[in-house]
């Protein structure tokens, strides 16, 4: 994995989770942003235009891919590099989680 990309992105920002999260089935941005206020029972909103701004990156850094247009949306995946921050995301959150209520945690 490109080191420059893992240290962009983990630890990760709550938008580029949720996106990258949202992003193991098609989805588009209005979609990601719908899934996540239910996900999160609306306690977490990702505006517009740090959802399509977050998108753009994430495709040009080759973390998720455009699939195709459907009804003027466009539709993305997440893709194998994409999984792979995912998961090494969640590795460090499940880490953070076990640490806090006082455990070891051992990967």
């Amino acid at each position: 994995m490109d080191l420059k990309l893992k240290r962009i992105y983990i630890p990760m920002s709550e938008t580029a989770f949720y996106i990258l999260y949202c992003l193991q089935s098609y989805q588009h941005g209005y979609g990601i942003g719908q899934q996540v206020k239910k996900m999160t029972n609306n306690e977490v909103s990702i505006s517009p235009g740090t959802m399509y701004g977050t998108l753009s990156k994430m495709e040009k850094d080759g973390l998720i891919q455009f699939i195709r247009e459907e009804n003027k949306r466009k539709l993305y995946l997440i893709t194998d590099l994409g999984k792979e921050i995912l998961n090494i995301e969640l590795k460090r959150i499940k880490r953070l989680y076990q640490n806090s209520l006082g455990g070891e945690y051992h990967g």
